[in-house]
């Protein structure tokens, strides 16, 4: 037996306690009364916010995932430069993975972003403690210090020259200022302080993209689930 949803009127299975298209909670009726009067037996709310989520198995489910993401994502990793994509894979099959241990298999896309945003946060925590873990043991245990600080003045100095032939060309050149940069940038208070700007940022990026991909699990699931009409 089939039944039609109030909200926005597609097909909905009796048994089903939500409609697979817009996520209406539906109102199911037990004769447990008298004769002639139908009693409602339930009315579930639906996961539409962090509070409805069954939070147990998705943190489990964020951690199976968030563990991959963020060796993968670290600097550690050959395949670091692939970071955003195994992000937003690892955030997607985080709500397939909670999906499929709800009955009903259902969820909502903001709850899906919700459970995006703590997995690309243990990614993204992972992934900053490994790379900073990394640049300590190449610097300081494995005295790659010379080559590092090489290949940082070779960024600063092409920087440098870049910017030099920009602004020369709008003509707001300031050689004491550019020189003053260098100096800062190539200080150890410097290097240090770009550098983990650029975890800070790449943990950012992480973050947003965990979100992003939990929402795309949300969207692809409910797609998936449409009834056909």
């Amino acid at each position: 037996m089939e039944i039609t949803c109030s909200r926005c009127h597609q097909t909905v299975e009796a048994e089903s306690c939500y409609c697979p298209t817009c996520g209406l909670p539906q109102l199911m009726y037990a004769p447990d009364g008298p004769p002639g009067q139908n009693q409602p037996a339930r009315l579930d709310e639906g996961p539409r916010d962090a509070a409805t989520i069954d939070w147990k198995p998705a943190l489990r489910a964020a951690v199976l995932m968030a563990v991959p993401a963020g060796l993968l994502s670290s600097a550690a990793s050959p395949l670091d430069h692939l970071e955003l994509l195994w992000m937003t894979l690892a955030a997607g099959w985080a709500v397939v993975l909670y999906v499929r241990s709800q009955r009903p298999a259902w969820i909502t896309f903001g709850a899906g972003a919700r459970i995006g945003l703590v997995t690309g946060l243990m990614a993204a925590w992972l992934s900053f403690g490994i790379s900073g873990a990394a640049l300590f043991v190449e610097r300081f245990l494995l005295h790659h210090s010379s080559q590092m600080d090489a290949a940082w003045k070779a960024a600063i100095d092409l920087g440098q020259q870049l910017t030099q032939q920009w602004t020369t060309q709008i003509g707001v050149a300031d050689a004491g200022q550019m020189q003053a940069q260098r100096i800062q940038m190539l200080s150890p208070e410097g290097h240090a302080g770009w550098q983990v700007f650029g975890l800070a940022s790449n943990s950012l990026f992480l973050i947003l993209f965990g979100v992003a991909g939990g929402a795309m699990g949300a969207r692809l699931l409910a797609r998936t689930r449409r009834p056909e009409i």
